[in-house]
């Protein structure tokens, strides 16, 4: 019983919006499996796949050719058009090794906030937002890795608890930071 997670990395710079449909994550809304609406590969020997990603802007504002400030905005998404799981074996343990895959991304995305709020304003803001966003998705899909390969896919069971401890325990180390 296999699940995989698929990170999407988005960047953007301006506010334009998209047409996919995402999903914020929200501490008191869980993942369902009718938020997984995405064709289900049939060469995968996945049961799940669960794709989520940050999604990350920022603005600076310049007064005499100095940046003055920045604002962004960092968000956890889950893309129901790309996340799949064959409705036969989808079942209650399968869905929260899922919803997990979603905690880490918001716990990533409440390090990056977290992260932020300790950068002080340089000619090199930009620099600084951009790398702390990159390592950002880097400790997300290393992390997802880990999850994964640790829990093989759901399938030990122990490790899994292990798991759901950990994140849990690391989502409010960051509660200050968190997804509204």
């Amino acid at each position: 019983m296999l699940s995989r997670f698929l990170i999407i990395v988005l960047c953007l710079f301006n506010t334009s919006s998209t047409d996919e449909v995402t999903i914020e994550w929200n501490e008191s809304k869980k993942l369902t499996w009718a938020d997984f609406r995405g064709p289900v590969e049939d060469d995968s020997d996945a049961v799940a796949v669960t794709a989520s990603g940050i999604t990350f802007s920022f603005s600076v504002k310049q007064s005499n050719e100095r940046f003055v400030s920045f604002n962004a905005t960092v968000e956890a998404h889950f893309y129901p058009e790309k996340s799949w799981y064959i409705k036969s074996k989808g079942d209650d343990h399968i869905l929260a090794h899922e919803q997990l895959h979603f905690d880490i991304t918001e716990l990533h995305v409440r390090q990056l906030r977290y992260g932020m709020s300790k950068l002080r304003i340089s000619q090199n803001i930009k620099e600084e937002l951009r790398r702390l966003h990159r390592q950002a998705n880097e400790n997300l899909a290393k992390m997802q890795n880990d999850y994964d390969t640790q829990s093989q896919n759901s399938i030990n069971k122990e490790m899994q608890a292990v798991w759901s401890k950990f994140v849990t325990d690391e989502l409010d180390k960051f509660k200050a930071y968190k997804s509204q």
